[in-house]
């Protein structure tokens, strides 16, 4: 067990780390969302893009980004989830940036977490498709041909059920070796050496967030697109 400085809140100990972590960075995003929020104002001021690096800033690209992401995966009614992706997005970037801070493990390495994360876009996206679609989201579960519907179920059950697995399993395993990696350079080469690893593990740090988004997106277009 390394050292970790959640540590030093008491009651921690080092199997709760990951869920002090998580604690602090919700309550940094929270905080950085009052803040962007705060400097929206009123009127025009509130439509009108930042010009200026900002928090708001932060999260007017990442919104605008993610929100034309979806447009084209999901289609034109894909704009109308944009929070959620932002949401996810935003929250899973964070938390695998807090890996990159010496004496941090981020809450993304645990697989509780990851697969507390799949579990959500599991429900989210199936709630969205009984709402899109009523009853008839459940068809597609049958697949196109009535005498094939008995096998199709149990592959579309099973298929279903997995995804949070993988979501999570990908998440958890990702970012424990990508801040393995990193712990060893630190430890080797505190500073030079280690700077391209910092970089790289920025890369992946983000590179995973959109992963999982992404993903997301893919299944809800899936799932909305079931009425048709």
């Amino acid at each position: 067990m390394h050292f970790n400085w959640t540590q030093l809140i008491p009651g921690v100990g080092h199997y709760y780390t990951h869920v002090a972590t998580l604690i602090i960075v919700s309550l940094v995003i929270m905080a950085m969302g009052l803040v962007a929020r705060a400097s929206l104002g009123k009127g025009e001021t509130a439509v009108v893009p930042t010009g200026n690096f900002s928090v708001r800033g932060i999260f007017e690209v990442f919104t605008e980004y993610i929100g034309g992401l979806a447009d084209q995966v999901i289609g034109h009614h894909g704009r109308a989830f944009a929070p959620y992706f932002c949401a996810i997005f935003t929250y899973i970037l964070f938390n695998n940036l807090v890996g990159l801070i010496p004496g941090m493990t981020p809450a993304t390495e645990n697989f509780n977490t990851t697969f507390a994360f799949g579990i959500f876009s599991f429900l989210a996206y199936n709630v969205i498709g009984l709402k899109a679609g009523g009853m008839g989201y459940l068809k597609h579960f049958l697949g196109p041909v009535l005498w094939l519907a008995p096998l199709m179920l149990i592959i579309e059950i099973i298929s279903h059920i997995i995804r949070p697995l993988t979501l999570g399993l990908r998440l958890a395993n990702v970012m424990t070796g990508d801040h393995t990696v990193l712990a060893v350079f630190l430890g080797l080469f505190p500073i030079g050496p280690a700077i391209p690893f910092y970089a790289m593990g920025l890369l992946v740090c983000t590179i995973q967030a959109f992963v999982f988004t992404l993903l997301s997106m893919v299944y809800v277009a899936l799932a909305t697109a079931s009425d048709h």
